[in-house]
């Protein structure tokens, strides 16, 4: 309610402005307050919400290294490894894993954390439908593993990319070639080798926008390579500006 001056005496005035100041103090302070507690509030709830969450996914045939790649990307060693039995992959099932790198990289003027979630496959052809039960958001970074002394065992790798996820795969993938030590003990160098690979390699290398990574798997790579190859499938995924492939489940493969 609005109040006139010529209702109240000069009194009265005097003590309803005194009592009107303290009640705008008391107002001002506890808007004071609120604005803090709500900044911080909004500040906090800003800090939860910077983490950059991405769905990587790895393929490649059997004993080709999926596993050692996931390891390294997430820093550990819950992926099972070793050597396969009669040419039985050690991996026969899906298996996800997440890791959260906090204050991983800046991101718009601020610290971010990174959320991998690494879906390691068993050997080729992965099975649309399980693939998008696993990432029904999509895949941000596809991860496609091969061995460099057994080139001639991924030949459907790049066919069966492009029949799950369409023809913009390329830009969301990045290749990476273990067993690396062997061009070391054939005196070949990294770039040599890829000129010199087998046609379907060759077009594959050529053909991912996030290069080619060679690991050499005669040291413990997964913890020395760990942090390049994150920073390498995060700087893949800001190209893309972190927006995911989705899974094409209309296709058998």
């Amino acid at each position: 309610m609005e109040i006139s001056p010529g209702n109240v005496s000069p009194l009265a005035s005097s003590a309803t402005i005194q009592q009107m100041d303290h009640s705008h103090e008391r107002s001002h302070h506890g808007n004071s307050l609120v604005n803090i507690l709500s900044r911080w509030s909004h500040q906090h709830s800003d800090d939860e919400q910077k983490v950059l969450a991405l769905n990587v996914l790895l393929l490649g045939n059997r004993q080709s290294g999926r596993s050692s790649v996931g390891n390294a990307l997430i820093g550990g060693h819950e992926f099972q490894t070793g050597a396969c039995i009669s040419g039985v992959s050690v991996t026969t099932e899906y298996r996800v894993l997440s890791r959260n790198f906090p204050r991983y990289f800046r991101r718009q003027g601020a610290e971010s954390d990174l959320m991998l979630r690494v879906i390691d496959t068993p050997p080729l052809p992965p099975c649309p439908q399980t693939v998008h039960e696993l990432c029904p958001e999509g895949v941000h970074v596809l991860v496609l593993v091969a061995r460099t002394d057994l080139p001639h065992e991924n030949t459907q790798l790049e066919q069966c990319v492009e029949s799950l996820f369409g023809p913009d795969w390329r830009h969301h993938a990045l290749l990476i070639l273990t067993h690396a030590d062997h061009l070391k003990k054939a005196g070949l160098r990294p770039s040599g080798y890829l000129t010199e690979a087998t046609d379907w390699l060759g077009t594959l290398a050529s053909k991912v926008v996030g290069g080619v990574s060679l690991l050499d798997s005669s040291c413990d790579w997964p913890s020395i390579s760990g942090r390049l190859l994150r920073d390498r499938l995060l700087r893949l995924s800001a190209r893309n500006h972190h927006r995911a492939l989705n899974v094409r489940t209309d296709v058998s493969l």
